[in-house]
């Protein structure tokens, strides 16, 4: 069977930002590119190139059905409907735009490219395909005791993984898989053994196509493309890019409100992000999301930035998702659950922790508006953009950030 049969087989926040997209920005022409960030890995020794159109193919071949969108339309945040009637609509006359691949050295060169509002559903849903085509290809090494095994390792260690949570029943996490997972068929797996062993703690699933199927709470909101986009928008008219920030934030905010007002704050570095964020801002949205750097540091700089605008950190939520693991989780909660509401989005680690080494795979927007786009992360091996841009950047917005971490994931 293809990996993606359905296109909600997908990570929730290319819906939340899809429609924000598609109400303000939908006809940006915008570029992504996939990137292999785990040195020493040779994709071209394991992923077929046909193998790899075709699967790409096939998804474009994909539309949403009656019954994708009518449960997207039932999709509500505190009894409001999420997803609006002319967004659906759009939805089901969509196909995924075209996509460039190319053999390049031992690794391909794979974009996608397009209006933004089509392009965007493109990023999970290739890096599913890519991650599965290499573990397939790993397994088909194997003999079928060699195979068993590897599953067998699989649930040995999600097991102890479920021993740890009931260990510590006061945390609260959801499964943001997809885009690094073994299988679909392992992380149907995953989310099944969670939602009946850890219901207390197990909270949704970013995976759209998982979370219909066994009746939980799709889980996300935005990613780091809208900051980037936004920022490049700017810059491609001649405005200050250092005016993104809030125009994300009070975009979002119109559209959402307080139900999914979790800021992501690591696009060009908290720092610049705490130094932007307003008073008003702190005190309305729900909470923040760290995605990269040391996310020991990253609390307390969060615990002081509320404290120092006189708001009870308590009343806050801070989501911690980048690379972790069930020892670094039981940490985060041990030492901060008493001063900050927590809550983790557990990807890689979860959904892709059998005999293999994970690989660290990302499709990023790299162009909007003519124009290319900058992460900076709080974690420079995570950047991305044009070295050109990426001065500009740090210039206009004094990121002297210096840490730099290999990418587990």
């Amino acid at each position: 069977m293809p990996i993606i049969t359905s296109l909600l087989d997908i990570d929730f926040y290319k819906f939340t930002m899809g429609q924000l997209v598609f109400h303000r920005s939908p006809e940006v022409p915008v570029k992504y590119a996939f990137k292999n960030r785990t040195s020493g890995v040779r994709l071209t020794d394991f992923i077929d190139e046909a193998e790899l159109r075709d699967e790409l193919d096939h998804v474009r071949t994909l539309r949403f059905t009656n019954s994708d969108l009518h449960y997207l339309l039932g999709t509500d945040e505190y009894g409001a409907r999420m997803f609006s009637a002319d967004y659906l609509a759009f939805l089901r006359e969509l196909r995924l735009p075209d996509y460039y691949l190319e053999k390049n050295g031992d690794g391909y060169v794979t974009e996608f490219f397009g209006n933004w509002a089509e392009a965007i559903y493109w990023e999970t849903i290739a890096l599913a395909i890519i991650n599965e085509l290499y573990y397939r290809a790993k397994m088909a090494q194997l003999s079928r005791f060699g195979r068993d095994n590897v599953l067998a390792v699989g649930k040995c260690r999600l097991g102890e993984k479920i021993k740890a949570l009931h260990r510590n029943p006061d945390i609260r996490f959801s499964d943001f898989g997809t885009r690094r997972r073994f299988s679909r068929e392992w992380q149907d797996y995953v989310v099944n053994a969670l939602r009946e062993e850890v219901p207390e703690q197990f909270l949704g699933t970013s995976n759209v196509a998982l979370a219909n199927k066994y009746s939980l709470v799709p889980m996300g909101t935005s990613a780091h493309e809208r900051d980037m986009a936004t920022a490049s928008i700017l810059q491609s008219i001649g405005e200050d890019i250092r005016k993104a920030q809030n125009i994300v934030l009070e975009d979002w905010w119109a559209e959402y409100g307080w139900g999914l007002s979790i800021a992501l704050t690591d696009t060009w570095g908290t720092d610049f992000f705490f130094s932007q964020m307003t008073r008003e801002q702190a005190h309305s949205w729900k909470g923040l999301r760290q995605d990269s750097g040391d996310p020991f540091a990253f609390a307390e700089k969060a615990i002081r930035f509320y404290r120092d605008k006189d708001i009870n950190p308590k009343e806050k939520l801070l989501i911690f998702s980048d690379g972790l693991d069930v020892d670094t989780i039981v940490k985060l909660q041990s030492r901060f659950s008493r001063r900050i509401n927590l809550g983790f989005g557990w990807g890689t680690n979860l959904t892709n922790d059998l005999c293999f080494k994970p690989l660290s795979l990302v499709v990023k927007l790299v162009e909007a508006n003519g124009q290319g786009t900058v992460k900076l992360s709080d974690n420079l091996a995570k950047a991305t953009g044009r070295p050109a841009d990426i001065r500009y950047y740090k210039r206009k917005l004094g990121y002297t950030g210096n840490t730099f971490q290999e990418c587990r994931y």
